[in-house]
């Protein structure tokens, strides 16, 4: 199985324009130097890889979750993709992930191990595994 995606910049960096797309169709949307560097509103790829690591992540922990007898009613991340710069340029400095779950039955060590265990093993953060991450994982019941 292999997933695409396709982006396209036209222009200079600063008043240029980009757009990216999935090949699934599911997304497609413009994306400037303001929406990436200067927080105005629109797309980027730092959210981009944001929303797939959340998304891997939930999904991953979920299915352990089930596995090990638990069905989630809920599992919610958050990823905070932080940019930095070291002497190569710029780059992702880290990605925090703040993760609320409601699985009933669940106990906490239970919950916290298999979030530990998804937190390095879903498919997103083993690409992502040069990346300093961070992981708050919530149980809520």
């Amino acid at each position: 199985m292999a997933r695409t995606a396709t982006a396209e910049w036209k222009g200079d960096l600063k008043s240029g324009v980009g757009h990216a797309a999935f090949g699934s169709g599911a997304y497609a949307g413009a994306f400037t130097f303001a929406t990436r560097f200067e927080d105005q509103p629109g797309a980027n790829p730092e959210e981009m890889i944001g929303a797939a690591q959340a998304a891997c992540f939930s999904m991953a922990l979920a299915n352990a979750l089930a596995g090990a007898g638990f069905v989630a009613t809920s599992v919610h991340t958050t990823a905070t993709v932080h940019n930095g710069q070291d002497d190569k340029g710029f780059l992702i400095s880290r990605i925090d992930l703040v993760c609320e779950a409601d699985v009933p039955g669940a106990d906490n060590a239970t919950f916290q191990a298999l979030a530990q265990k998804m937190f390095d093993g879903c498919i997103i953060s083993r690409a992502l595994a040069a990346t300093s991450r961070t992981l708050k994982a919530t149980l809520k019941r």
